[in-house]
């Protein structure tokens, strides 16, 4: 186990310094002018725009640019705004309303997806598993906006059980956009949880433990589940990163302060320093979580050995 650690955390310095060239690539080779776009309508004396290109480093090439970028995170500064605000200080402003969404979006998706496909795939061919497929195939037809007007409009506006914008009203006003956020996450579970089920149903070793006497409670429970979750693990340390980072559409739709939200305004005013920051944080937590995931498949598996 620990020299397969060890190999994990060495492929994650090219993941690493891979992942944040792209993204800082992507956000500082977009057109526009990040100056012009502070300044608005009246623009700036000459002498202010080149202080703010010295300060924020505008002046240098790309790769010097990345260079000091990457050089300030291994220090723990995750750059500042225009404003001079460092975007740590937004991001432990922000990140406690987009955790507490992931993790509320994160465990409706595992209790209802996981046991909506357990159940589908115990009942396979009956009505339940038709259900199933039917209910998560139409979720993943509906793009998450629309999905999000719609469950404003419908549980918020008509029948009024959850407010539809904030975050005065703490949890509760997390509750529908974390139902939102895991509508898609939760389809593919359902079906991912469902066909893994159904498929280590049909093998050999299930067979056998039946023949023995045991419990079709024991079987499945026990022996049949555990191994039926080992791709489910795989797509929910994925997707646990994947909810921080798909926040921005649903923090938007709900009106929550969270780095979602940040990410989207500092999108529309060109605060590139802001994005990158996040997107930087996100990619730790990515990389983590896989770590995590790897460790987890020889406590689901005994047949899978860290050698």
């Amino acid at each position: 186990m620990g020299r397969y650690l060890i190999r994990r955390l060495l492929q994650f310095i090219p993941v690493f310094f891979g992942a944040t060239f792209l993204i800082f690539a992507l956000v500082f080779i977009m057109p526009g002018d990040p100056i012009r776009a502070l300044s608005g309508d009246k623009p700036l004396a000459p002498e202010v725009v080149q202080a703010l290109q010295e300060r924020y480093h505008l002046d240098e090439p790309f790769y010097k640019q990345y260079a000091i970028y990457i050089t300030n995170v291994f220090k723990g500064d995750f750059g500042t705004d225009f404003r001079g605000r460092p975007v740590s200080d937004l991001m432990a402003d922000r990140l406690p309303v987009t955790i507490r969404l992931a993790l509320l979006a994160f465990a409706i998706e595992v209790v209802i997806g996981l046991t909506a496909g357990v159940v589908a795939g115990v009942r396979k061919g009956k009505f339940f598993d038709s259900l199933v497929l039917v209910a998560t195939l139409a979720v993943l037809s509906i793009p998450v906006f629309v999905l999000g007007f719609i469950a404003q409009i419908i549980f918020g506006v008509k029948l009024g059980w959850f407010p539809i914008s904030g975050y005065r009203e703490g949890w509760m006003s997390l509750m529908l956009p974390a139902f939102v956020l895991a509508s898609l996450s939760l389809a593919y579970i359902a079906r991912l949880s469902r066909t893994s089920l159904v498929e280590n149903l049909r093998a050999d070793y299930v067979r056998t433990a039946k023949a023995k006497g045991l419990s079709t409670r024991r079987v499945i429970g026990i022996h049949t589940l555990r191994n039926s979750l080992i791709p489910v693990v795989t797509y929910l340390a994925v997707d646990l990163g994947a909810l921080m980072g798909g926040a921005i559409i649903t923090e938007t739709i709900f009106n929550l302060p969270g780095v979602g939200r940040a990410v989207f305004d500092a999108t529309r005013s060109q605060e590139g320093t802001v994005v990158v920051g996040i997107a930087t944080f996100l990619v730790i937590v990515y990389m983590v979580a896989n770590l995590l995931v790897d460790i987890l498949y020889g406590v689901l598996d005994p047949r899978i050995r860290y050698e």
